[in-house]
C-alpha cells in the first residue's frame, strides 16, 4: 500500500512539472486546425512530447545522476556546455512564459493590473516553493497536481460528452510532422532532463536509505503513470479543440480558443476554473525549472546552499523580466533555440536509454556530432534564412519536415555500431 502511495504522489508530482503552460495552450490549437485529423496530429504531438519525455524520465531512473550525466559520454565540456544552454533556455524562455500566461488568461480577465505586478507576485511564490523543495515532492504530489487533473476532466468530459463533433477539414499539410514540432514548444524533453533531476534529488532527500533498484522501480513506474496521464490529457485537449471548429473565428489566438472551449463548457464560471487550472499548472512548472537551475548549479558548486540562494533569485528576477512580453511573442522567440538544441536533446535522452553495448561513448559522440551538424539547417530556417538552407541541405531527407537530422544520425549510430562489431569479430 506504501509503494503504491508512493508510487501515484511521485507520479503527480512529474506531471505537475511537466503539464505547465505550453502544455495546457497548445494542444487545443493544433486540434482545432487538425479538424478531422485531429488524431494524426495527436499521435505527432505526443511522441515529441510524451515518449521523449517519458524515455527522458527512464534514463534518469538508470543512471540517478543529474543532467550533466546524460552528455558525458560525448565529453565533459560538452556536457557542461550544453547543461549551461539548456538551463539558460529553460529559465530565459519557458519558464517566464508561465507567468505570461498566468496573466493573460487568470488575472488580466478579473484585474486590470499590470503583467509587472503578476509576474512579481508570481515569482515571488515561486521563490518561496523553492527555497522549500525538501517539501516539493508533497506538495506538488498531494495538493496542487490533482486539482489541475480534476478541472482538466471536468472540462474534456463535457466536450465529450455533450458538444456535436462537428469536424472540418485539415488546415495542415502535414498532420504528423507539424504535431511533433508542436511538441518541441512544450519544451518537455527538455524538462524530462531539467525536472527528472528535480524528482531523483527529491526522492534521494525523502528516501535516503532506499537502495538503488528501489528507487529505479518507483521512477519507472510513476514515469510511466505520468506518460498515461498526460497522452490522455492531450489527445483531450486536441479533440476538444477539434469539435470547436464551428464555433470560433479560424484565426482566434491560442489563449482566446481555450478560454472560449472554457466558456462553452463551464459556462459563466468558466474564468474562475479556467484561472485556477492555468495557474496551478504554469506555476508548477516554474517551481520545477527555478529548482532544476538551482540544483545543477549547486552541484557545480560544492553543494553551497548559497549557489543554490543566489541561483533561485536570478532564475525568479529572469522570470519577471521576461514574462513582461506577451505568451505568441516568447514562442516565436524560442522556436530557434528549439530547433538546435531539441534534437541533441532527444538524442542524449535515446542513447541514455539504450543498452550501453550499443551506446558507448564513440556512438555517443558520431551520432551527437552528426546531430549538431544536421540541425543548424533547421535552426537556419527557423531564422527566416530559408533559400539558403534549401540550397545547401534540400536533398536530405525529411528536411522539409525541419526535421533533417534524424536520418544523418540514425545512420551515423548503425554504421558505428556495425564498425565496432566487425572490430570485435574474431574473424577480423
Amino acid at each position: 500500500m506504501k509503494n503504491i502511495k508512493e508510487t501515484l504522489v511521485t507520479a503527480f508530482a512529474l506531471f505537475s512539472l511537466f503539464f505547465g503552460a505550453g502544455n495546457l495552450i497548445l494542444p487545443p490549437q493544433l486540434g482545432f486546425k487538425a479538424g478531422d485529423l485531429w488524431w494524426v496530429v495527436a499521435l505527432g504531438f505526443c511522441l515529441s512530447a510524451v515518449v521523449i519525455p517519458l524515455l527522458g524520465i527512464l534514463a534518469h531512473a538508470q543512471q540517478q545522476g543529474t543532467i550533466y550525466d546524460f552528455g558525458k559520454k560525448v565529453s565533459p565540456v560538452f556536457s557542461l556546455v550544453y547543461c549551461c544552454i539548456v538551463y539558460a533556455i529553460s529559465i530565459g524562455l519557458p519558464s517566464p512564459r508561465t507567468a505570461s500566461v498566468t496573466h493573460e488568461m487568470a488575472i488580466a480577465p478579473f484585474f486590470d493590473t499590470p503583467s509587472f505586478l503578476t509576474s512579481m507576485v508570481y515569482f515571488s511564490l515561486v521563490f518561496i516553493f523553492v527555497l522549500n523543495r525538501s517539501k516539493l515532492l508533497d506538495i506538488l504530489g498531494k495538493i496542487l497536481t490533482p486539482a489541475i487533473i480534476l478541472i482538466l476532466a471536468i472540462i474534456m468530459g463535457v466536450v465529450l460528452f455533450s458538444v456535436d463533433a462537428d469536424l472540418g477539414a485539415t488546415t495542415f499539410s502535414n498532420p504528423f510532422t507539424t504535431g511533433i514540432l508542436e511538441g518541441y514548444q512544450t519544451f518537455d524533453a527538455i524538462g524530462a532532463v531539467v525536472v527528472g533531476a528535480v524528482i531523483i534529488v527529491s526522492i534521494n532527500q525523502k528516501k535516503s536509505q532506499a537502495g538503488y533498484t528501489e528507487k529505479k522501480l518507483l521512477i519507472r513506474r510513476a514515469g510511466g503513470l505520468a506518460g498515461l496521464s498526460l497522452f490522455l490529457i492531450y489527445s483531450g485537449l486536441i479533440f476538444s479543440g477539434a469539435t470547436m471548429v464551428p464555433y470560433f473565428d479560424p484565426e482566434i489566438t491560442r489563449t482566446n480558443l481555450l478560454t472560449g472551449i472554457s466558456i462553452k463548457t463551464l459556462g459563466n464560471n468558466a474564468h474562475l476554473f479556467l484561472s485556477l487550472l492555468v495557474g496551478l499548472a504554469c506555476f508548477t512548472t516554474a517551481v520545477g525549472i527555478v529548482t532544476g537551475t538551482a540544483d545543477f548549479v549547486r552541484s557545480r558548486c560544492k553543494d553551497s546552499r548559497k549557489a543554490y540562494i543566489l541561483t533561485a533569485v536570478v532564475g525568479c528576477i529572469l522570470g519577471i523580466v521576461m514574462g513582461q512580453f506577451d505568451v505568441a511573442y516568447i514562442i516565436i522567440v524560442a522556436l530557434p533555440a528549439l530547433m538546435i538544441i531539441y534534437p541533441i536533446t532527444i538524442v542524449l535522452i535515446i542513447l541514455n536509454v539504450l543498452p550501453r553495448k550499443l551506446a558507448p561513448p564513440l556512438v555517443f559522440k558520431a551520432v551527437t556530432v552528426s546531430t549538431v551538424i544536421f540541425s543548424v539547417p533547421d535552426f537556419l530556417g527557423s531564422m527566416g534564412l530559408n533559400s539558403f538552407v534549401d540550397e545547401l541541405y534540400g536533398y536530405i531527407p525529411l528536411s522539409q519536415f525541419s526535421m533533417g537530422w534524424v536520418v544523418p544520425g540514425a545512420l551515423v549510430f548503425l554504421i558505428i555500431n556495425i564498425w565496432l562489431k566487425f572490430k570485435e569479430s574474431p574473424f577480423t
